[in-house]
């Protein structure tokens, strides 16, 4: 049965009383916000373990609330919209999202999508025996997968939970080129209805946390193809 605690934003009080209900069936703690503003204050508050975002709200819309909650936290965010144009997803990833979903939707497939984040962040808590660590090192950079961790020259870098599963995929893979529909297979799982781009928008961010740090390795793109974690001698 679930634990975790859910931050449902969206204006329209229907949508969030039947999330509320097919969240809370599972055993997730619901907290619910209608408006941007409502919305940065609870997080704070309740800090929870993941955040449902509609994009049209009041006060702040869910753009910008993402924007404020991605200065101090990188908590799982899904936005959830009518706009469904590639612009809008994209747009929500560069500022931090995780996942997009369109209305309207499947409350299944929300409790699907929340499972499978849920899932892929629950191995940052938790005693890990040495052998069961996920890890990789190179030159001014470590990737550490159980703690959900990146260092870069020595410091800690803060990166949302996609961008470390992304870059430890590739790190974990030297030399090898991935298609970007492999990637999404791979790294996002069956269960995402995302498209190409979102694997740019990863890549794109994860770049800017690495700009200039060695040449002994980079993320190259491979053109027509996809990306690669090249290394060197």
């Amino acid at each position: 049965m679930a634990t975790e605690k859910i931050l449902v934003v969206d204006d329209d009080t229907n949508i969030c009383e039947l999330l509320r209900l097919y969240l809370e069936k599972e055993g997730y703690t619901v907290i619910i916000a209608n408006t941007g503003m409502q919305a940065v204050r609870s997080f704070a508050e309740h800090q929870p373990d993941l955040m449902l975002l509609d994009i049209m709200l009041p006060e702040l819309d869910g753009w910008q609330v993402c924007r404020e909650i991605r200065k101090y936290s990188n908590k799982p965010i899904i936005m959830l919209s009518a706009k469904g144009e590639t612009f809008d997803k994209v747009l929500g990833l560069e500022l931090g999202a995780d996942d997009y979903i369109t209305k309207p939707f499947e409350a299944k497939e929300v409790l699907a999508r929340i499972k499978a984040v849920l899932r892929r962040t629950s191995g940052a808590s938790g005693a890990e025996t040495g052998a069961n660590i996920k890890q990789v090192i190179y030159d001014k950079l470590m990737i550490n997968l159980t703690n959900y961790e990146l260092q870069v020259d020595g410091k800690r870098v803060e990166a949302p939970p996609k961008e470390m599963e992304l870059l430890y995929h590739l790190a974990s893979n030297p030399n090898r080129v991935f298609t970007r529909d492999q990637l999404l297979d791979e790294v996002w799982g069956f269960d995402y209805y995302g498209d190409s781009r979102t694997v740019d928008v990863h890549v794109k961010r994860i770049r800017e946390k690495l700009e200039g740090v060695s040449d002994k390795w980079e993320l190259k793109t491979v053109w027509s193809v996809g990306y690669k974690f090249e290394t060197r001698d």
